[in-house]
């Protein structure tokens, strides 16, 4: 039987390796995002990187915290960069590890283009988006060929001085995965409707997927800033709007839930 270990390339002291956690589960960890653990010197993480995750990490690691959270104090982007660079050139093995996948609102090409200019080679590991993933172990597929062929992932924190056309968005008729939106639900939801999107289009909200903290909810557009204020979706959350969402309801009865064998 193949070593798993054997299955990835070598992890070089002096590199970095960007890798996607997932959403949470360790589980759905690639089998190069296990083998960067075992070999990583400095493992520098994010917030939304599960425990569970972190205790893969090889006895002697060191554990650097750089998470971002909305509304709260967190690591400035350029620190992080330097940060990676550094530990790079003192010869370690670095591992830059993101919930989800790096490139997909995770600020991984930020961070590729920073250790490109500064000379540090580097991998990329991708990792299972957490938007997708938290909607598919509920039974909401991003795409249906009866309903869609085109879906849009949105973040709900543009970066400052630009706007998302929500509108716009709007009036293509594509479902909207959202990302980050839970405090931006409001207005979202607003310019939405000003877009033309009808009040009772089904939406469903994923918070901690994949996680001891999970929860669902299912309602419409209209319904989903009552539902952030009442405390119903918490962060981190994925919230799905469109066709796809009503999914879900038709299956329900015979949809096994994700790791309920696991944890038995």
């Amino acid at each position: 039987m193949t070593s798993l270990s054997r299955l990835s390339p070598p992890f070089a002291p002096g590199t970095v390796w960007l890798v996607g956690a997932g959403p949470g589960d360790p589980g759905l960890l690639t089998i190069h995002a296990l083998n960067a653990l075992a070999a990583a010197d400095a493992i520098v993480y994010d917030a939304l990187v599960d425990p569970a995750v972190l205790a893969l990490a090889r006895e002697g690691a060191s554990l650097e915290f750089a998470g971002k959270r909305g509304g709260k104090p967190s690591a400035v982007q350029r620190d992080i960069c330097e940060r990676l660079v550094q530990l790079a050139r003192e010869g370690k093995r670095v591992l830059r590890l993101k919930g989800g996948d790096p490139f997909i609102f995770g600020r991984g090409g930020e961070e590729a283009l920073a250790l490109s200019d500064a000379g540090i080679s580097f991998r990329i590991i991708p990792g299972v988006s957490s938007g997708l993933a938290s909607l598919a172990i509920h039974g909401v597929p991003a795409t249906m060929r009866k309903s869609n062929h085109a879906v849009i992932l949105a973040t709900g924190h543009a970066a400052p001085d630009s706007e998302i056309e929500w509108a716009s968005l709007a009036r293509t008729g594509a479902p909207i995965v959202l990302y980050m939106a839970v405090s931006s639900l409001p207005s979202i939801v607003e310019r939405l409707m000003e877009g033309g999107l009808a009040g009772d289009t089904p939406a469903l909200a994923v918070h901690g997927a994949t996680t001891a903290k999970e929860g669902v909810v299912e309602g419409t557009l209209e319904t989903l800033p009552k539902l952030a204020e009442k405390g119903l979706i918490r962060s981190p959350a994925i919230v799905a709007i469109g066709a796809i969402a009503a999914f879900r309801s038709a299956i329900a009865n015979h949809l096994l839930e994700f790791g309920s064998e696991a944890a038995q």
